[in-house]
């Protein structure tokens, strides 16, 4: 056994406790690398079935390439796809593309507020129809108390104060100082009524190790994280205005891994291209306390 196949069965171990414990439960889909290597084991984990929605949270800002892609895989694999949206801000134009608002304000509006008002059914969600092809209002507006998102703890600094399975208050805020013990491979699953979860299926895993493993297991990614002849490509996805790529010449999966692997983008964080983080004091952590993905 590998190092990928012990941090696929923790992986895999995770979701069937998630699932054995939390009955109202949806995953987080960013359409990213980590996201999509979280969607392959999930089908792993349930033999080709994902047992819950998969939630996306559309600024309506994102790069083409990743929509194009959500709805080719959605289709394909037959995904019980859901998408929220502050269609409010949007309407009002209240976003940093339009000049309103600075760029943590439109991450708050775009979206924290639009994941939690999703998460919670207090605005309409979208579902996609596989019959007609067109994505219509869900009528399920039921809250997601446990969600699954595709977190790592070497990607920036707050994610690193995740657990497995991380409490937040009932309006999704994040207290980092009150977080569960998790030894020995032992996981709390029982909290009081009206705490919302997040749950972490890949908190161990690195990128160098979410690459290797969409090398081994041919997984499906976007074209944007390969250079496509320009000597660039996104290191990590987002909405357009906002992310940047970075200078590489990785055409190709192989490619990435090597780039990692040689240890060439040491100076470089993974999400240098997310200008948002910037604005944040260099990490996310005052988004994430509010509710941030």
């Amino acid at each position: 056994m590998d190092h990928l196949d012990v941090l696929e069965n923790i992986s895999v171990r995770i979701f069937r406790e998630a699932y054995a414990n939390f009955k109202s439960m949806c995953m987080l889909w960013s359409i990213g690398k980590d996201s999509t290597v979280l969607l392959w084991l999930a089908r792993k984990a349930f033999f080709g079935h994902v047992p819950f929605p998969l939630v996306h949270i559309d600024t309506s800002y994102k790069i083409p390439e990743m929509i194009e892609y959500r709805d080719k895989l959605t289709k394909e694999w037959k995904l019980n796809m859901v998408y929220g949206q502050n269609a409010v801000a949007l309407e009002k134009k209240t976003t940093f593309p339009d000049g309103t608002v600075n760029r943590l304000a439109c991450c708050k509006l775009l979206k924290t507020d639009a994941l939690r008002n999703t998460l919670s059914g207090a605005w309409k969600r979208f579902k996609f129809n596989h019959t007609l092809g067109t994505y219509e209002v869900d009528r399920n507006r039921e809250p997601y108390i446990g969600v699954i998102v595709g977190v790592r703890a070497d990607e920036e600094g707050s994610r690193s104060k995740e657990r497995y399975f991380s409490p937040r208050d009932k309006e999704s805020e994040w207290d980092v100082e009150d977080q569960p013990p998790e030894f020995w491979n032992q996981f709390k699953t029982d909290f009081a009524p009206g705490t919302h979860l997040r749950i972490h299926p890949l908190l161990d895993w690195t990128e160098l190790n979410i690459w290797e493993y969409i090398k081994r297991e041919s997984i499906p990614t976007v074209s944007l994280y390969y250079n496509q002849g320009d000597g660039k490509r996104y290191r990590s996805l987002g909405c357009y205005p906002c992310t940047y790529p970075i200078e590489s010449n990785a055409r190709n999966v192989d490619e990435v891994v090597e780039e990692l692997s040689s240890g060439r983008l040491s100076n470089v964080a993974e999400r240098a291209g997310r200008a948002q983080d910037k604005d944040d004091g260099g990490g996310l952590e005052t988004l994430r306390r509010d509710g941030y993905m």
